[in-house]
């Protein structure tokens, strides 16, 4: 079957979920998600929300996402060696070593994303499964690639095990470098039969699907029915540049769902209240002056006259025309703030609480709250994003020979970003609220007697991953360097002593003779009985 026949087939299945998606997009990001048939369209008119709720709530989450997904300043995953391989086939005083050169290799591969423009690419990606719940990004050769909903179909078995993925693009006859038929079917709006330009945009399709045989993805690319010379490729099953992902899962569905689709029925109220109160603030800020009919005062005279100025009439005769709605606007604006509030913590926005005791501790534990919320939304992307994601960008530095091949037996990545990162920021807290308590109620003595600060430091480390190798010191250099130290405080004793026995009356010839002779003469037996004692010993032995 072509890949366009295969695409309309799979089309029908994705209409309802597009239809949720759109409406999701324009209430928050409206440039997001558009219908398939307007791809074609360069000049689409979006209409604007009346509210920006929906949209600041979308990008705070999308940004959320992206840091604890691709953390900046640190790697989202840690090479490790197998612990039951490590103390069969290993001396465990390698480890240490081991580790020294995974983190290398963890640096390499971070170079290599930083300098990538892959961060831009997942927050867009990000963006697009907050909204419509479904994305598509394809790692290729010069870095990710995002596909929106519009312009992927899906299939996949009852387990949510990805079958067949189709996708449609529009690619310049110039870019594909090779003479095309015309199209031959009509588009709406063409005059006669084959009237399109020859530098009009193409719409190409890429079929990729699971060999079950061999266990291998395939994929090719069709223009018109025909099969793109030289754009055929395969890849493992496991290291797959396709990367499907979705925001929440529902058992039977193909697609996901988005989390603006949780919160729709807000929305819809929000962007309605939102309208009402825009135009009828609108049409409380107008000022219209009435004058009666009987008046003497002339409406012309109310209209020139200026600021300040003296006109001739009586003020009963003259009026301003007011809404009088100001309490049914109070409702409504209140409705309004509360339908904003929920959607502000629905999406994580943080909200400080507006008043003269609002301290640090309280704005810290609102904002781990609401980063506790993250949970449930970073698992689903942990399996389906980061895992595949690393793999693939393993592989390929592989295929490069700028990584070196490590056996998979032995070696295994572990992924620490997402809800592993969620999981040390608890581990974090309770360890510095653990050691708080102790100090407040027991006092620091407590924690001197019975904490080891060696594993303290050890596990606050690691809450807030940090790697301590070669950071914390060991006991044996602790130990060296109290054996040091102690050599030193003992020399700057000896050498005190040594200057105040100099300076002491003792010491002083002409104050006391016979001190320094007796000393003297002390010191020569004392020299001559220590060499008696050592013929002595010698003769004995």
């Amino acid at each position: 079957m072509k890949a366009r026949e295969r695409y309309q087939q799979l089309r029908g299945n994705r209409s309802q979920f597009l239809d949720v998606a759109k409406e999701c997009s324009r209430l928050t990001l409206p440039y997001l998600i558009h219908d398939d048939e307007d791809s074609r369209q360069s000049h689409r008119v979006l209409k604007t929300p009346w509210q920006s709720v929906g949209a600041k709530a979308v990008t705070n989450l999308a940004s959320k996402l992206m840091l604890a997904l691709l953390p900046p300043q640190t790697s989202f995953f840690k090479l490790q060696v197998r612990d039951d391989k490590l103390g069969e086939m290993f001396d465990p005083q390698v480890k240490s070593e081991l580790e020294l050169s995974f983190s290398k290799i963890e640096r390499m591969i971070m170079d290599h994303i930083n300098a990538s423009s892959d961060r831009v690419v997942v927050h867009q990606a990000v963006k697009n499964l907050i909204v419509a719940g479904n994305a598509l990004l394809f790692y290729g050769k010069t870095g990710l690639k995002h596909f929106p909903l519009n312009r992927y179909v899906v299939n996949r078995d009852g387990d949510g095990n990805v079958l067949e993925i189709v996708t449609k693009e529009l690619i310049s006859r110039k870019v594909l470098g090779r003479d095309l038929p015309l199209p031959p079917v009509n588009r709406p709006g063409d005059d006669g039969p084959n009237t399109g330009s020859p530098d009009d945009d193409v719409e190409v399709y890429t079929y990729v699907k699971l060999d079950e045989q061999s266990g291998r993805w395939t994929w090719h690319q069709e223009v018109f029915g025909m099969i793109i010379p030289n754009s055929r490729s395969t890849a493992p099953k496991n290291t797959s540049p396709w990367l499907p992902l979705r925001f929440n899962t529902v058992d039977g569905e193909d697609y996901g769902r988005g989390r603006v689709e949780e919160f729709l029925g807000d929305l819809k109220s929000l962007e309605a209240l939102s309208q009402a109160l825009v135009e009828g603030s609108a049409a409380a800020a107008k000022v219209v002056f009435v004058v009666s009919p009987s008046s003497t005062t002339k409406p012309k005279t109310i209209a020139d006259a200026g600021n300040g100025a003296i006109v001739q009439g009586r003020p009963d005769d003259i009026g301003v025309i007011q809404v009088g709605k100001t309490a049914d606007f109070r409702t409504a604006a209140e409705m309004a703030n509360q339908l904003g509030q929920r959607i502000n913590d629905g999406f994580l926005v943080l909200q400080i609480r507006q008043s003269e005791r609002t301290t640090a501790e309280e704005v810290r534990l609102t904002q781990l709250e609401l980063e506790q919320g993250l949970g449930g939304m970073f698992s689903l992307l942990t399996v389906e994003f980061l895992v595949p994601y690393l793999n693939r960008i393993m592989l390929v530095l592989q295929r490069s020979k700028q990584l070196p091949t490590l056996p998979k037996s032995l070696v295994r990545p572990t992924i620490v970003a997402g809800v592993n990162a969620l999981g040390r920021g608890q581990d974090n807290q309770s360890l510095t609220q653990f050691i708080t308590t102790i100090a407040q109620t027991m006092g620091p003595e407590t924690i001197m007697r019975f904490i080891n600060p060696d594993e303290y430091l050890k596990r606050l480390a690691a809450a807030q991953g940090i790697d301590v190798l070669n950071l914390i010191k060991s006991k044996e250099e602790l130990e060296e360097e109290m054996g040091q130290q102690q050599e030193q405080q003992t020399q700057m004793e000896l050498l005190k002593q040594a200057g105040q026995f100099a300076n002491s009356p003792l010491m002083d010839p002409e104050k006391n003779p016979e001190g320094i002779e007796s000393l003297q003469d002390a010191g020569d037996e004392s020299s001559e009985a220590d060499e008696g004692a050592a013929e002595g010993g010698g003769e004995e032995g």
